[in-house]
């Protein structure tokens, strides 16, 4: 897969489908179906188990103390919350049959192999795992497309996250700006920092978006994401670790109506007449006749005045106007033509 051709070609729209499965693989295809149909280019899973990801201990260093998910362990959390492997080959294929991109998040080696086992053609890094830089290595030796997540990150770590990419000979990368928070504020989005990770390492930019709406997300097109990622759910009523923060499909669909307009709003470097102001040139200034004029009198700002229509000369022309000759009678209310007027006496 060439991710930079996609992302030149359009903003590409990921929904994440997380946890919203709620532990029905029927209901994960139908997220599948109805994220293509609210307009997404892709649909993301993440591949882990809990013991892929962390220990089942229950001491104070893995209970989650606020938040959405206060009162959890990190093991129980997960259990409720990873999509089972043996599912994901099969939604694959229902992707790929429903006609909408596929790919996932591996949070260990084992999920990295298990993934190419599939064939999936690019990966994603999570924020969380922005500084786990073996991983990273990993991923990147497999030479695919990496769009990378940098939520709760330093410069200093993106940096060395960067490299480790380009150390695997790996150059297609992306990055994400992202609030690490469930769900996230659009106060502290500060998108002008996904700018400058532009700016700063050459890659394409987007935004992974944890908050309510679709102000983000629209916002950070017009700053020039090319990638969006939001979590998608058919219903928050279907009660899961994600669904309260998760878009539903309608809401989906309008944020990504509001992508594709704010991408036409954008459109390209272009001075002079739009096509939708042709109609409305002629309410422009020029110079019109406001008294009635006799043959051979003098031009002066007392019977000729700018104003619009712009069915006269233009307003640049008026110095050069006044004090010339009317050669014609001249009724108040008409434009003024360079034919009506000359510097000879009559």
């Amino acid at each position: 897969m060439d991710l930079y051709k996609k992302l030149n070609e359009k903003v590409y729209v990921i929904a994440e489908m997380s946890g919203n499965h709620a532990g029905s693989i029927e209901h994960a295809k139908e997220i599948i179906h109805a994220a293509k149909e609210s307009g997404a280019d892709c649909i993301k899973l993440q591949t882990y188990t809990p013991d892929t990801i962390t220990l089942d201990c229950d001491n104070e260093y893995f209970q989650i103390k606020d938040g959405t998910w206060k009162n959890e362990t990190l093991y129980e959390l997960y259990g409720k919350a990873y999509t089972p492997w043996e599912w994901q080959e099969t939604l694959k294929k229902e992707a790929e049959k429903t006609g909408i991109d596929f790919f996932s998040t591996p949070f260990d080696n084992t999920a990295v192999d298990f993934l190419e086992q599939m064939g999936v053609e690019f990966y994603k890094i999570a924020s969380f795992e922005l500084v786990d830089l073996p991983l990273i290595e990993y991923v990147a030796s497999k030479g695919k497309p990496i769009i990378m997540s940098t939520g709760m990150a330093t410069l200093a770590e993106i940096d060395a996250a960067v490299r480790a990419v380009r150390r695997q000979g790996n150059c297609q990368l992306a990055l994400l700006r992202c609030a690490s928070a469930y769900p996230a504020v659009t106060d502290e989005m500060n998108l002008k920092t996904m700018q400058n990770m532009a700016d700063t390492f050459q890659v394409p930019v987007g935004l992974s978006d944890h908050s309510m709406g679709s102000v983000g997300a629209v916002m950070a097109v017009a700053l020039g994401a090319r990638i969006i990622e939001k979590h998608f759910c058919i219903s928050r009523e279907i009660e899961n670790p994600d669904s309260s923060f998760s878009m539903n499909a309608d809401e989906f669909k309008q944020m990504v109506q509001d992508i594709r307009q704010a991408e036409r709003a954008l459109g390209s470097v272009s001075y002079g007449m739009a096509q939708q102001e042709k109609e409305n040139i002629v309410f422009r200034r020029s110079i019109f006749c406001v008294k009635d004029i006799k043959k051979g009198e003098k031009i002066t700002e007392k019977n000729i005045r700018i104003i619009r229509p712009g069915y006269g000369m233009s307003p640049q022309f008026y110095p050069e106007i006044l004090g010339q000759t009317a050669l014609e009678d001249i009724q108040r209310g008409t434009p003024l033509q360079m034919d009506m007027i000359g510097r000879r006496t009559i």
